[in-house]
């Protein structure tokens, strides 16, 4: 296995064991895919669930540019949502997790078809 390999079953790991839920390996794939390099970086691979501007970043560059939605307070929302799933007091909120958590909640898995 690679080292894309290994990020992926880790993400899988958390969506199981901190998300509670059953990862769909496929959809997994492509989101971490689509995140490009920045899964080999420390920093950019997680995201501060409490900085505003990190979450105002994903709301314009993932929810509204990657997954088409227009905007209103419910893409904040959905955000929100996803951090509450994955742990709020889990320091490593990694990127490729909360984008797959933001592609299931808004039903966009069509996006990587």
């Amino acid at each position: 296995m690679g080292k894309r390999d290994d990020l992926i079953a880790k993400y899988a790991t958390d969506i199981r064991d901190k998300c509670g839920m059953t990862p769909d390996m496929d959809l997994l794939t492509k989101v971490t895919i689509g995140c490009g390099p920045s899964i080999y970086s420390e920093d950019a691979s997680t995201v501060a669930g409490s900085d505003t501007e990190e979450l105002k970043r994903i709301k314009d560059g993932y929810l509204k540019k990657k997954l088409g939605l227009s905007d209103g307070p419910e893409l904040m929302g959905g955000i929100q949502k996803a951090i509450e799933t994955y742990g709020r007091s889990n320091r490593n909120k990694y990127r490729a997790v909360i984008y797959y958590l933001l592609t299931k909640h808004f039903g966009k898995e069509g996006i990587y078809g």
